[in-house]
């Protein structure tokens, strides 16, 4: 399995960030850690060997990138304001930055997203507020709304990286057109948040499917059972 280390500075940001790829060809997947993992934590989890197969035969390529969870959303020693617009500024380096990279060296135009617990929700933020870049979403045991972070606190770069807020009024029709998998489990201290985003693209008549797996928990191993499962939807 070809994998490839890279470095660089985000003008977004003005930050070095860190990412692994996994592949040599495929379909661009970013995949996000869970809540401050870093950009090799899906792999030392074992993710990315779960998915191997797809890999090996070139089916699709996995970017792993950081994220900047410790200076956003879980900085407790700055104003929600500060916290938000730092998350605005992640999000515009994903735009600007990765989806591009990743497209340029796929030959793809569009990106599939992918992403376990707080992965989940960059997943589906990056997902539904830019759909006309994402073919795929997958989350595993997401949580979606953003409003647990800001300490009651809220404008709109905290309303326009919030998906049960801005989901219901987007109307983009490549909404329509996404493959949609959100996955959860029994024990999953995130099930009802996964049931919620369910009903709202229900009452867009969004297509999607609502994975809610038997006696499973929220952790690793049911992760590793519903990856190469979600990859397997990718056409």
């Amino acid at each position: 399995m070809k994998e490839q280390y890279h470095r660089w500075h985000s003008p977004n940001l003005n930050l070095d960030l860190e990412m692994l790829v996994f592949g040599h060809r495929g379909y661009p997947v970013l995949l996000f850690p869970t809540t401050k993992g870093r950009y090799h934590q899906n792999k030392d989890f074992g993710l990315i060997d779960s998915v191997r197969w797809f890999i090996d035969e070139g089916l699709v390529k996995i970017y792993c990138p950081d994220t900047i969870d410790a200076l956003s959303w879980y900085d407790k020693g700055i104003h929600p304001a500060d916290r938000a617009r730092n998350y605005s500024w992640y999000d515009k380096m994903l735009v600007d930055e990765l989806a591009p990279w990743a497209m340029q060296e796929t030959g793809v135009d569009k990106v599939a997203v992918a992403g376990c617990s707080f992965g989940g929700y960059h997943a589906a933020n990056f997902a539904f507020k830019h759909p006309d870049m994402v073919g795929h979403l997958f989350t595993m045991s997401g949580a979606f709304d953003i409003k647990m972070f800001t300490d009651g606190y809220y404008d709109d770069n905290i309303f326009y990286n919030n998906p049960v807020d801005y989901l219901p009024g987007s109307n983009n029709p490549a909404l329509w057109n996404m493959n949609i998998i959100l996955g959860t489990s029994e024990h999953d201290m995130c099930k009802d948040y996964n049931i919620q985003l369910s009903g709202m693209l229900n009452q867009k008549n969004i297509n999607h499917w609502l994975d809610i797996r038997p006696f499973a928990d929220h952790d690793w191993p049911i992760w590793r059972e519903m990856f190469p499962h979600y990859l397997s939807t990718i056409k």
